[in-house]
């Protein structure tokens, strides 16, 4: 049986809130310069925090560190800067995303849709 989440909230787009942030602390003027740094750096974080569905793919061993920690691979669908995406993340058990792959930006909400029903 696949499980499929749906993540209720009006928006999870995480740029809105990175740019109020960064507007407060460094005004108008340079803050859409950083915002675009911070997203680019933790380019997994955002678009994980920006999901609105996400589903269980299965489980992958890490060796990364020397230790066999289990992390699962998870489809996830969002929009952020209100750009719809689908990509597999890899999380552990406290449910941090760890890395993003196949990040796939979608035209709009339908082609994200299909597309994520598509990823296995």
């Amino acid at each position: 049986m696949t499980m499929i989440s749906i993540i209720a909230a009006a928006s999870r787009d995480a740029y809105p809130a990175l740019l109020a942030g960064l507007q407060a602390q460094f005004g108008d003027e340079d803050s859409i310069e950083i915002a675009t740094h911070f997203l680019e750096a933790e380019a997994a974080e955002f678009h994980w925090q920006s999901r609105v569905r996400e589903r269980h793919l299965g489980t992958c061993e890490s060796t990364d560190n020397g230790e066999d920690a289990e992390l699962d691979r998870v489809a996830i669908m969002g929009a952020l800067r209100h750009i719809w995406f689908v990509a597999e993340c890899i999380v552990d058990g406290d449910g941090a995303v760890q890395a993003m792959h196949g990040l796939r930006l979608m035209r709009n909400a339908g082609d994200a849709q299909d597309a994520f029903h598509r990823m296995r």
